[in-house]
């Protein structure tokens, strides 16, 4: 490993928090909470080990924000009410106990549902079908259904949920942080994005109309959650279209990133298939390097195949401040201590993620 130990084992901090080191473990859909969509005992167990394996961060799988059309999997976590706010306080102790910090991660599933126990059908931007089928390994099957058109008051309850959720998570569950999903092809990606939203009014158009979703989320969280830490994942890839690439290219880079800047967010947590790979096909820039540009000021947490632990300097030098292991960490959760100490690593075992990608007694071996 070439990685500079000062500049990826020393405390940094985000917003309010200050984290012992900057590596992060990623966000992973792991499907293991109650049926109701309360955290468990397993989830505890695995966001633990992460921080005594010396991750000064993680941030959660998606958490659902709404008892309407957040919901995208089948035992996935919620945060809709108290009795699952209160359900994810074990774990943020857990995290704490090892002076490890966590950020929930609030996911509103959008088109992408393909298991929501409070409705029979699915809602977006614009009644178009997703690309793709639906993921076998989170209880999915055939093709996504076409979404219903969101109507202003869908909209206005889906950002209502999403302040909500923080609030509780802030307050009740005991999080550190907040990390608003817009990215993969869930909700406010799916108004990020071209292909699925459609849209003539304010919320469509030109990139500036469709990322106004992710700003007024942004910013209602922002009132609700007070001083927390608050920031927003951003990609161009999707659960359902992996290699996807805005139209605009770096002229889209520019809005999306400068829109975020001007808004105050706490961090930016940029994430590609690849991370280290130009952005575009018409340039040599990766996309961290063009959040660097056109965010200069924010904080920038970077994702992707990061595992292959040579490319961590050249994200770094491209101007991340801290570095989101999804694969690695699955591996290693206690890669930061294996790092620091010169040890070497595990290769990643997709066959842990399947056939269902619930958390499996053989992660704690």
């Amino acid at each position: 490993m070439t990685i500079s130990s000062d500049q990826i084992l020393t405390p940094f901090d985000i917003g309010q928090v200050s984290l012992k080191n900057r590596f992060a473990v990623a966000p992973m859909t792991r499907i293991s909470a109650s049926e109701k969509g309360l955290a468990s005992q397993r989830q505890v167990d695995y966001y633990e080990r992460f921080a005594k394996g010396g991750f000064g961060l993680t941030v959660t799988e998606g958490i659902y924000t709404d008892q309407k059309f957040s919901q995208g999997y089948l035992f996935q976590p919620g945060i809709t009410d108290l009795e699952q706010a209160e359900a994810w306080r074990a774990v943020t102790s857990a995290v704490h106990k090892h002076d490890g910090k966590i950020f929930a991660q609030l996911m509103h599933a959008g088109a992408l549902s393909q298991g929501n126990r409070f409705s029979q059908i699915t809602a977006g931007p614009s009644a178009v079908r997703p690309r793709g089928e639906q993921m076998g390994f989170y209880y999915g099957t055939g093709q996504y259904p076409t979404p219903s058109a969101m109507t202003e008051e869908d909209i206005a309850d889906a950002i209502d949920g999403f302040a909500k959720s923080a609030l509780r998570a802030v307050e009740i569950s005991g999080f550190d942080g907040i990390e608003i999903h817009g990215a993969n092809g869930y909700l406010l990606d799916q108004f990020l994005t071209d292909v699925s939203n459609q849209r003539t009014d304010k919320w469509g158009g030109e990139v500036k109309n469709r990322i106004r979703l992710i700003l007024e989320v942004y910013s209602a969280v922002r009132k609700a959650a007070g001083n927390a830490t608050v920031g927003v994942r951003i990609s161009q890839g999707k659960v359902n279209d992996f290699f996807h690439k805005w139209a605009e290219g770096e002229a889209g880079a520019e809005m999306v990133f400068g829109s975020l800047a001007d808004a105050g967010v706490d961090f930016i947590h940029v994430t590609e298939f690849e991370a280290w790979k130009p952005a575009f096909a018409q340039g040599s820039d990766s996309f961290v390097k063009l959040a660097r540009r056109y965010a200069p000021n924010q904080v920038i947490i970077t994702n992707g195949s990061l595992h292959q632990v040579d490319h961590i300097q050249d994200v770094i030098n491209d101007g991340a401040n801290i570095i989101a292991l999804g694969k690695g960490a699955l591996a290693n959760p206690d890669f930061p201590n294996r790092f620091a100490n010169g040890d070497s690593l595990v290769e990643f075992d997709p066959s842990i993620l399947g056939p269902v990608a619930d958390i499996k007694d053989s992660e704690f071996g």
